[in-house]
């Protein structure tokens, strides 16, 4: 029995005790996790407040708190019974999505060819392409629009989209992602009777999913929201596109904050579409290329 006992104590005497497994307080940890929270706070809290916004009555427009006295839905029935604001939702869907396909096609189509492609002078294209966007959009109005007029595009989906069908962001984000797919892949495609498009198509595209989906989130949503030149383009009313749309509204009304964002907070709607359609490319290529590496 003495043995036994003797045993039991030696063993427990080995055996970490309980402040032994507690792990030592990391500060650093701790100020990270508080950092990223109040960065989530901040970046929440503009949409909390245009959601809380958009359920009060007026007269409760310029209380600062996030929860209505009273909250109600007229504000969402008043709007989407107004005819002009299914015009110009339309309006952005048609401008976003056929953009946001013409992106997908151009810029890929130019960024494999300056990747795959050897011909002289393609660096200085490739450098010419970059340098455009050091321009800022405001000196390129002016002979957008006077391009628009010459064309007879003004007031037209044309005169608004035929900035953005292709853009230099596209092509060099393309192009530096093209640089991933391995020459083999090319050279066995031409080998087997493709031509450049079949293995544009068939072969380097489907490899540049992730590049493709993150293409299409930044181009759907930057003309979804995009403000200064639809307005300059637009003449009529059934023009104008979902955040004109809701400015003027906003005149028209007398500033009736309420209305504004509830006309904001259903615009949200297909911009989440897009980022829960496309998101699971993104993540999906993240993790194809942490098990490359």
């Amino acid at each position: 029995m003495y043995a036994v006992n003797s045993e039991i104590q030696a063993a427990s005497e080995t055996l970490p005790s309980k402040h032994a497994l507690r792990k030592p307080v990391n500060m650093g940890q701790i100020c990270r996790w508080l950092l990223l929270f109040a960065g989530g706070i901040l970046m929440v809290a503009p949409i909390a407040y245009m959601i809380s916004t958009s359920l009060k009555w007026p007269h409760e427009i310029y209380n600062l708190s996030l929860v209505p006295e009273e909250p109600h839905l007229e504000n969402y029935i008043y709007v989407l019974e107004d005819g002009r604001f299914y015009g110009w939702f339309i309006n952005s869907i048609i401008i976003a999505t056929i953009t946001t396909a013409s992106n997908i096609i151009f810029d890929s189509l130019v960024g494999y060819t300056l990747c795959k492609f050897r011909f002289p002078g393609r660096y200085i294209v490739f450098i010419a392409i970059l340098s455009t966007l050091m321009i800022p959009t405001e000196m390129l109005v002016i002979p957008w629009y006077l391009m628009s007029q010459s064309l007879g595009w003004l007031d037209s989906y044309w005169g608004i989209m035929f900035p953005g069908l292709m853009t230099a962001f596209g092509t060099f984000l393309m192009k530096q992602f093209f640089e991933t797919v391995p020459d083999d892949f090319i050279e066995a495609a031409r080998i087997d009777g493709l031509n450049e498009l079949q293995i544009w198509w068939t072969v380097a595209m489907p490899l540049v999913r992730p590049a493709l989906a993150a293409l299409a989130i930044f181009v759907f949503l930057g003309n979804w929201t995009a403000f200064i030149w639809p307005l300059i383009v637009t003449n009529s009313v059934e023009m104008y596109t979902l955040p004109v749309g809701l400015s003027s509204f906003g005149d028209e009304a007398d500033v009736q904050w309420e209305l504004i964002m509830t006309g904001a907070a259903i615009s949200t709607i297909p911009t989440l579409i897009v980022f829960l359609v496309f998101q699971r490319f993104i993540i999906r290529g993240v993790v194809m290329a942490g098990l490359k590496g």
